[in-house]
């Protein structure tokens, strides 16, 4: 397989100053036939400036052979014969379209791309591949699809599926996985990866509403189950408080009775209205 190969081109400027004095001189004799070469010849040399913008290049091509790339930037001049294609080495942006695609457990999902690359290698982005900015945006949606087929959505601890890494929360290890699949893909058309995350990412409109309520009701089910402990810890200090300081004896039902009123003001997601007792504590 042939590779890279960067080509010396000539001076634009001195050739340019040699052009001007041929076509100079071929006016001066334009009454015998060297005047006329001199002029064709001035015209001809004309097809083989080469204009090279910064972070650009140019394939060079000889009756559909390589000849070497130009990247030194500035005006040069090569055989008026070449074929010369204009290549850019400058970072791209691309962002892909959103993509419904099913995540590990088979849920339906949104999600996109947003990717920087740029060519490294002129050859292989000229001639290993057709196009290759189509090439990037089609191996791109590819990644992307198998990446979300190996990750879940989210963690469903209350199921017994706890993964480690996972689309919503795993940001970098996720990102990470892409790039190297992406570079993997890119790589035959001379293409560098610089930076590849996750653009977009929501679940699909038809289950959208189910998982959000789910995630509502996993977050009520989680504060319970704070406030109960807290709750539970709190009813405790104040049984060994109260027992340690001998400031009343409750015998195991008034514990029980204290304990229930306890847990209720604790536990209850409403202000409690008290009822003070001015008689005894058997009433």
């Amino acid at each position: 397989m042939k590779v890279e190969k960067i080509h010396k081109a000539q001076n634009g400027y001195i050739m340019l100053f040699v052009a001007l004095v041929l076509l100079v001189g071929g006016i001066a004799l334009l009454r015998i036939y060297v005047g006329a070469f001199m002029i064709f010849t001035a015209l001809f040399m004309c097809a083989g400036f080469v204009l090279v913008n910064p972070n650009s290049s140019r394939v060079l091509l000889l009756f559909g052979k390589y000849v070497g790339t130009i990247k030194e930037n500035g005006l040069f001049w090569a055989n008026p014969l070449y074929t010369k294609k204009r290549i850019s080495l400058r970072a791209s942006n691309f962002d892909s379209e959103r993509l419904k695609v099913n995540d590990k457990l088979g849920n339906p999902v949104m999600i996109s791309t947003i990717l920087v690359w740029r060519v490294t290698n002129t050859y292989k982005a000229a001639f290993d591949v057709d196009d290759y900015q189509n090439f990037v945006r089609v191996q791109t949606d590819a990644a992307v699809r198998k990446l979300a087929s190996m990750y879940p959505y989210d963690n469903f601890a209350d199921e017994g599926l706890d993964e480690d890494i996972t689309l919503r929360s795993s940001v970098n290890e996720v990102s990470e996985a892409l790039e190297k699949e992406l570079q993997e893909r890119l790589s035959m058309a001379g293409i560098e990866v610089l930076e590849a995350r996750i653009g977009y990412l929501a679940y699909a409109q038809e289950i959208a509403n189910a998982m959000l309520r789910r995630q509502q009701a996993t977050a009520i089910v989680a504060a319970r189950h704070k406030i109960v402990e807290g709750a539970v810890s709190m009813v405790e200090m104040a049984l060994e408080e109260l027992s340690k300081k001998n400031l009343v004896a409750l015998d195991d039902e008034r514990k029980s009775a204290m304990v229930s009123n306890l847990m209720v003001v604790l536990c209850s997601d409403k202000d409690v209205s008290p009822i003070v007792n001015t008689g005894t504590l058997n009433h």
